[in-house]
């Protein structure tokens, strides 16, 4: 039988290995996410540059012509002209929409109270609600 000793060795030796194991198999990860994430910007920034092109030459050639002179599929040549005209409309300030009371769309809207001031001369005394009244009627004395 092992001793504690040689247990602790050996259970060291794995975790040693496993833990390098892990670390490579991190970092590797990283830095193909890093380089992934470069490709995608450089890529949005060519579809960028593509979608300006095709806006700017709109007056000039059309998009079947493109796709018969560059052998670029006319779908991508689309896309890439719809997407930049969206991105010229949503540069632009938009109005804000008033938002929605929450509730369903039929219930009556609640004007807030409006504030007065407290009047020094009268002393206020709260009203009842109805509730309130009828529950203690139906209340026998003596029964809380």
């Amino acid at each position: 039988m092992a001793t504690s000793e040689e247990i602790e060795l050996r259970v060291e030796s794995e975790d040693s290995a496993r833990s390098a194991k892990r670390s490579v198999a991190a970092k590797r990860i990283g830095e193909l996410a890093e380089r992934r994430a470069a490709i995608a910007g450089e890529l949005d920034d060519v579809e960028r540059e593509l979608g300006e092109v095709l806006v700017d030459s709109s007056a000039v050639i059309e998009i079947g012509e493109l796709a018969r002179f560059t052998d670029v599929d006319a779908a991508d040549l689309t896309r890439w002209r719809e997407n930049q005209l969206k991105s010229q409309k949503t540069g632009r300030a938009k109005r804000k929409k008033p938002t929605r009371a929450s509730g369903p769309s039929g219930a009556p809207q609640q004007k807030p109270a409006a504030l007065r001031a407290p009047s020094t001369d009268k002393a206020v005394v709260p009203e009842e609600s109805p509730r309130v009244r009828d529950a203690a009627a139906k209340t026998p004395a003596g029964v809380s």
